[in-house]
């Protein structure tokens, strides 16, 4: 439940140049004069947040675009949109505009109501559908974390610089005796080469001395300038790699981006914590600790459409129990598989099965894990191990049988992995993770593959 806020300021219309100066009149005229309640600027951090606008998901969700969700106009982003105005009847010009957007927004409707959109369509247009106005995820930061929050705002309609909108709210539990310690909204909109333009400004506008983040509501793009500033400037990136559109070859880049010491984090491996801990937990007991060198058989199922939480658990594994990945195979259809074999540092071959299920009832988070086993050829070892979400239960799983009995948990579906307090528990930490890093290693090599 979001914590109530406090408007000082509705969303504001300024020029660049005036946006520090109407803040400060913000809190001049809230400092606590009088008897009425004094409102304090907070002071702890700056988070910018770069999201696209909806036009590339419903570009693609109608069969016109194929590349990656960024909110760059680009040549591919031009083409798309010139064979939809074509398709539509409009003036094929290459730019977007709010009827084009509206048209798409029709269309894809119209789609839906056929059952003609995919789960990964479906869930990239509701993705990509930012809040002008500052509320929603951005509301629930502010209420525990009172900060600064920076919103580019990209758009593929006519090159006409950028607006820019300045906003005030304050979290009703975030108040000592008479005062509120209050959030700053600023919100710029533009075409993605305007940012790179001002991007200067935009480095400036995070507060000086104090901890920056960048949550990248995107898909990477190394060669884009904007990217490359921000990321070299901020204390972190973080990004989301359950929403990306190309899952593989952007969860590639994350690897990358970390091979060079890129401060990075993806809430999408922060989802794993409860599989990780429960498949630790299995192994726990002195009687099963040897076991786990005994595993050669891995089976991960996930919800069809986004394979990255089962590689990244895979990737995990294979950290810990120092397997190197040899080969990858893929298959597609009703599934989606990928076949992965590894070897021990004996020689030993191990083989991974990773399954994308198309399921009915698919929740907030695409590909969220949905059941994982861990066995053995050797009959005779204590390790095999079955984890499955509540809802889905661990039916194919035991199906499988076999002459082991299975050690079976249930992950339960826990509020504090929904995507806010995921981010606002990042918000609060510091230094590099060094299992992250280490596991993205192998999941880097996996898809290399």
């Amino acid at each position: 439940m979001t914590t109530p806020l406090v408007s000082l300021q509705a969303p504001k219309d300024v020029s660049l140049d005036y946006i520090d100066n109407e803040l400060r009149q913000i809190w001049q005229m809230y400092s606590g004069s009088g008897d009425g309640l004094a409102a304090t600027r907070a002071s702890t951090f700056s988070i910018l947040v770069y999201e696209p606008d909806a036009i590339q998901p419903l570009l693609s969700a109608l069969g016109f675009y194929t590349g990656p969700i960024d909110g760059i106009a680009g040549p591919r982003t031009t083409s798309a949109i010139k064979a939809a105005q074509k398709a539509y009847n409009f003036e094929v010009t290459g730019v977007s505009s709010p009827e084009l957007m509206n048209k798409l927004q029709e269309e894809f409707k119209a789609k839906s109501a056929q059952g003609k959109v995919n789960i990964t369509e479906a869930t990239a247009v509701k993705q990509y559908s930012p809040d002008m106005e500052g509320a929603g995820i951005a509301d629930a930061i502010a209420s525990t974390n009172p900060c600064r929050i920076i919103a580019l705002v990209s758009t593929t309609e006519e090159d006409e610089g950028v607006k820019a909108q300045v906003s005030a709210y304050c979290p009703v539990n975030k108040r000592s005796e008479n005062s509120l310690i209050c959030c700053e909204y600023i919100t710029i909109t533009g075409v993605s080469s305007a940012f790179e333009r001002i991007s200067g400004i935009i480095s400036e506008l995070m507060i000086p001395d104090l901890p920056k983040f960048i949550w990248w509501k995107a898909g990477i793009d190394e060669e884009y300038s904007l990217f490359q500033r921000l990321t070299k400037e901020c204390d972190r990136i973080i990004v989301d790699s359950s929403i990306f559109a190309q899952p593989e070859i952007e969860l590639l880049k994350i690897g990358q981006l970390l091979e060079k010491d890129i401060p990075l984090s993806d809430i999408n491996w922060a989802r794993l914590s409860s599989w990780q801990e429960l498949t630790a937990e299995a192994f726990d007991p002195p009687e099963r600790r040897s076991s786990i060198w005994e595993v050669d058989q891995v089976t991960i199922d996930y919800e069809k459409g986004n394979p990255n939480q089962a590689l990244m658990f895979l990737g995990w594994l294979a950290s810990r129990l120092n397997w190197q990945p040899k080969s990858c195979e893929r298959e597609t259809g009703d599934y989606e598989i990928h076949k992965v074999t590894l070897t021990n540092p004996e020689g030993k071959i191990i083989k991974a099965e990773l399954a994308g299920i198309p399921v009915g009832d698919w929740g907030e988070i695409l590909g969220d894990l949905i059941s994982l086993k861990l066995t053995s050829t050797n009959l005779n070892a204590d390790c095999c191990t079955v984890l499955c979400s509540e809802t889905t239960g661990c039916m194919r799983m035991e199906a499988g049988g076999g002459a082991q009995s299975c050690r079976v948990q249930q992950v339960t579906s826990l509020a504090d992995q929904e995507t806010e307090n995921l981010l606002s528990k990042e918000l609060q930490r510091w230094g590099k993770d060094a299992l992250y890093r280490e596991s993205m290693a192998f999941t880097k090599q996996i898809l290399e593959l």
